[in-house]
This record gives C-alpha cells, sequence and structure tokens, in this order.
C-alpha cells in the first residue's frame, strides 16, 4: 500500500501534462501496481499508457524495477525497457516542438530514466543468486570435510584391524587346523583330547579377537537402512532425488551394505559440487549374483560454483572404495550434460577369510581329515 500511495501522490502532484488521459492513467497504473509482485509483465503493460502521457515516471520505475528483479533472460528486461522509452517518448516528440538538440536529450533522459531501475533489480537478483550458491558451497564444503575425516578414521580403523586379523589370525587359523588334522589321524585318545581342546582354543581365540576388532568402531556402521537419512540430507542442499531400490539390507552382507551407502554418499557429493540444483536419480538393482549401483544427474539448472579442490579425491576415492569390495566402475558423460556413474558389486563383497563352514569355525576333525 505504501508503493500504491506514493507512486499516486507523486502523480497527483506532478505539473499538467498536454495529454487530458495523463491523471487518470497514472492513478489506473498506481491502483494496480500490486499486479507487479505475480505478473510484472502485466503491470508494465498497465503503465504504458501512464508513461505515454508523462505522468507515469512513478509507476514505471516500480514496475521495470521489479522486471528486472524476477526475469532471468536479459532480453526480456532490455525488451520492456524500450516499449517503455518509446511509449514515453513517442507521444512526446510527436505533440511538443523542440529543437533536435532536446529531442535527443529527451530520448536519453528517459532511457536512463527506466533502464536504470531496470539494472538495478537485475543487479539484484544477481546478488541474491550469488548469495545463495555461496551458501550452497559452504554446505557442500563442510559435507566433503566430514566425509573426508570420517573415511580417514575409518581407513584407520580399517588398517589396524587388518593388521591384528592378518598377524594374529593366521597363526590361530594354522593352530586350528593341524589340531584338527591331528585330532583326525591319531590313536591315542589322549592326544585327540588335547587337540581337539587346543582346536577349541584357536577357534574362541579367533571369536574374541573378532569381538574386540568390532569394538573399534566408536559408532555404529551406516548401510542400507541409512540411505533414506543420506538422501533427505542431500535434497536439502538443493538436489532433487529419485530414488528407486529393490535391494533391501537383509538381501546384503554389513560390508557390502556399508560399501552401497558410501558409494550413494560420494556420489552425491561429487554432485552437490559439480552439479548443483539438478536432478539425481538413484537406483539399486539386484542383477545374478550382484548388485547394480547406478546414479545419474541431469544438466545443472545454474553453474557450479568455483572452487579449490587440488585436494579432493574424486573418483579415484571411489573406483578405489570400489575395488576395495571386488567391484567395478562404470563413468561417463551423458550427451545432454548430464552424468552417469555405475557400480557393480558383488554381493560376496566383504566375506572374511575364514569361512563358517571351515573346520577353524565349527567344522569337525572329519571334516578336515576329508579336505
Amino acid at each position: 500500500m505504501l508503493v500504491v500511495g506514493t507512486t499516486a501522490a507523486a502523480a497527483l502532484l506532478s505539473h499538467p501534462t498536454p495529454f487530458s488521459f495523463a491523471l487518470p492513467t497514472a492513478l489506473i497504473a498506481s491502483a494496480c501496481l500490486p499486479l507487479r509482485l505475480r505478473w510484472p509483465w502485466l503491470s508494465m503493460l498497465i503503465c504504458l499508457p501512464a508513461l505515454a502521457g508523462l505522468l507515469g515516471w512513478p509507476v514505471g520505475i516500480v514496475a521495470l524495477y521489479r522486471i528486472g528483479r524476477v526475469y532471468q533472460r536479459t532480453s526480456w528486461v532490455v525488451a520492456w525497457v524500450v516499449v517503455g522509452v518509446v511509449a514515453q517518448a513517442l507521444p512526446l516528440q510527436l505533440k511538443v516542438a523542440m529543437p533536435w538538440q532536446d529531442r535527443v536529450m529527451s530520448v536519453a533522459f528517459t532511457l536512463v530514466g527506466l533502464a536504470g531501475p531496470a539494472a538495478f533489480g537485475a543487479l539484484m537478483r544477481v546478488r541474491r543468486e550469488l548469495v545463495a550458491s555461496l551458501a550452497e558451497l559452504r554446505r557442500a564444503r563442510a559435507a566433503e570435510l566430514e566425509a573426508r575425516l570420517e573415511g580417514a578414521r575409518a581407513a584407520e580403523r580399517a588398517r589396524i584391524a587388518r593388521e591384528i586379523h592378518d598377524s594374529i589370525g593366521h597363526h590361530s587359523t594354522l593352530i586350528a587346523v593341524q589340531s584338527a588334522a591331528l585330532a583326525a589321524t591319531t590313536s591315542d585318545e589322549s592326544v585327540r583330547e588335547t587337540a581337539l581342546s587346543l582346536r577349541g582354543l584357536a577357534k574362541e581365540s579367533l571369536a574374541e579377537m573378532r569381538a574386540a576388532l568390532g569394538l573399534l568402531n566408536e559408532s555404529p556402521a551406516l548401510g542400507l537402512a541409512d540411505l533414506p537419512s543420506l538422501l533427505t540430507r542431500v535434497c536439502r542442499a538443493g538436489l532433487r532425488i529419485e530414488f528407486d531400490g529393490d535391494v533391501v539390507e537383509g538381501d546384503t552382507s554389513p560390508a557390502l551394505g556399508r560399501a552401497i551407502y558410501r558409494i550413494v554418499q560420494e556420489a552425491l557429493t561429487n554432485v552437490t559440487k559439480h552439479a548443483p540444483a539438478s536432478a539425481v536419480r538413484v537406483k539399486l538393482i539386484r542383477s545374478g549374483s550382484g548388485v547394480l549401483v547406478s546414479v545419474v544427474n541431469g544438466t545443472p539448472s545454474r553453474p557450479a560454483p568455483r572452487v579449490d579442490d587440488s585436494g579432493g579425491t574424486g573418483l579415484e576415492g571411489l573406483a578405489e572404495r570400489v575395488r576395495a569390495v571386488g567391484g567395478t566402475l562404470t563413468t561417463s558423460v551423458l550427451p545432454d550434460g548430464g552424468f552417469s556413474l555405475l557400480a557393480d558389486l558383488p554381493l560376496d563383497a566383504g566375506s572374511t577369510k575364514v569361512d563358517p563352514s571351515h573346520s577353524t569355525s565349527g567344522g569337525t576333525a572329519e571334516q578336515m581329515a576329508q579336505s
């Protein structure tokens, strides 16, 4: 209402013009200014008769500022400025006799007076988009740093676990295997009982070692059950995600579930950095003895912000993670400018070195002897 009142007062306090329709059209244009919030073009169209009557300056400035603030295409803003200048300058040039120098200055003044508000509105729109882009960049950077930190902790825990398992597990497995073989081949009952006891102690030490390694994780490992919360968090960063999965947590091993989660997380992080506000399709497909993880993004709705990413691992890190579970990674750039990532993971990813059916995990001495 303040804008309507101010522009109407400006029209009422202006000097009379040679055109009798000037004041009514200016007041009507002022009353219709609220339409600019929903239909800027309609508000500007109503302002044209007021501009032709030479009392449309106040309403024209407000309408053109809104057009510059809303319209993404510069050509549309320029077109409306030209229309406003013609509507303002042409009647005056035809009605009033003046030297050519005054005519040129009149057109120049009209052009500057109407183009200025439109340019200022466009500048405010660009500033708003830049602020949103910087905020999104900060969120993506924070998420990337958190993912790197979490990956470093996980890698260190995995390294410690591998060293313990390889050093202690190797000797415990040899003790269990040789004890089972001795129990299966000896005829002395006391020797057989001692060998079976040693085998049981070796199995118990293996079980306790695996339990101790599990305690290295400070928090429960993330897996398929945590994918919905991951997708929700990423959607808040501006992506539009379509998820389609026929693989549930019970269909995979915990190691494969963790691998799928990390692959999707890293892929969405890359999309957030390089294709902001784009549409993404995430698919989990059961394929024979494996699982296909597909992440495909379309073209971004705005250019990706420039960021120094010299320290990132990107696709190399993803490829290494996929190879670690025995899978393969395929990436490609789509014809429409999007990007496709496809990881083929085996269902037996992350299986332990000592199978539950192995003699060191519950088999009998007779089975060992047969093997």
